[in-house]
């Protein structure tokens, strides 16, 4: 079993569904409104569990019955939630959703307990980060968090898998040296390339491609939403397609394709079909309204796969 160690944010998502986004000072009807657990990290992580790794998570919430129930779900669903440590002073982290009726969406997040999360606590997990196969973190937490959790990761052999959102400009030197796979979205590849986003893989890897990697990244897979997924890792490059879904809300998509890589991630193993299960997972949570709640099982991602 792939053990899999997550350093990173819980936020309680609350999501107001709108026919479109507004214009600068205009005030709109909202036409629904739902509050879940949600926060990249949770999500990566109950993803992870869910396609049947064991899972640690390493992250913060407040002394709030938010924080309580938040690691009451998490262990609900089989992780390890030994360090997630309770942070008096802070809120748990919340992010407010834009869902638009065409099942796009627009996050704002305030970081609450996530930003108090220190080198400290990651270090008091370093059992956890000594045992683990891979660690995933994202930038809803503080980067010297995530780059002395990765350093010791790499130095005990595991595979650090890096989702750079919010996005940055750039990203710290000890980080990027520190990170063995980037899995940015197509934004978020550009952004940190310093270039404009495409979807043309010819025009990615003549661009943003070359210059994410002549400043260090060493693997790279990018999402690239209805075209799919590119990725170039350990030498093999290559487009892999999304599948067709009617996308009824994207919100944990990304995050659910980045938990099935980890927990599917294999040092020497077929890139293509591990893509392409973190494809179906990901389609499959489209196919569905909420974050985690819309997360799937091994099994169903395996009777989705069998169907194609």
């Amino acid at each position: 079993m792939q053990k899999v160690v997550v350093i990173g944010s819980l936020n309680i998502d609350v999501a107001l569904m709108l026919d479109h986004l507004p214009a600068q000072g205009a005030t709109i009807a909202v036409q629904d409104e739902a509050e879940n657990f949600g926060g990249k990290g949770a999500n990566q992580a109950v993803a992870a569990s869910r396609q049947g790794a064991e899972v640690t998570f390493i992250g913060a919430v407040g002394a709030d019955e938010r924080g309580k129930a938040f690691k009451t779900l998490l262990a609900d669903e089989g992780i390890d939630t030994q360090y997630i440590y309770t942070k008096e002073q802070q809120p748990t982290g919340s992010a407010t959703i834009l869902l638009e009726a065409d099942g796009h969406n627009t996050i704002m997040v305030h970081g609450g307990a996530n930003m108090a999360l220190t080198v400290d606590d990651v270090q008091a997990a370093k059992l956890a980060l000594m045992e683990a196969d891979v660690v995933v973190a994202q930038l809803e937490v503080p980067s010297a968090v995530v780059t002395a959790g990765f350093e010791i990761a790499q130095a005990y052999g595991a595979t650090t898998i890096l989702n750079p959102a919010p996005v940055t400009a750039t990203l710290d030197t000890a980080l990027l040296a520190a990170t063995d796979v980037i899995v940015p979205n197509e934004t978020e590849a550009a952004a940190l390339a310093g270039d404009n986003p495409t979807t043309d893989v010819v025009l990615l890897e003549a661009t943003i491609v070359e210059r994410l990697q002549s400043q260090g990244v060493k693997n790279l897979i990018i999402t690239l939403g209805g075209d799919g997924v590119y990725y170039s890792v350990a030498g093999q490059h290559g487009t892999a397609p999304i599948f067709k879904v009617k996308a009824i809300d994207t919100t944990a998509a990304g995050d659910t394709f980045i938990g099935t890589l980890a927990a599917n991630w294999k040092t020497k193993g077929d890139l293509q079909t591990m893509v392409r299960r973190s494809c179906k997972a990901s389609s499959l949570a489209v196919s569905r309204s909420g974050a985690i709640a819309s997360i799937p099982t091994k099994d169903e991602v395996d009777a989705g796969l069998a169907t194609e």
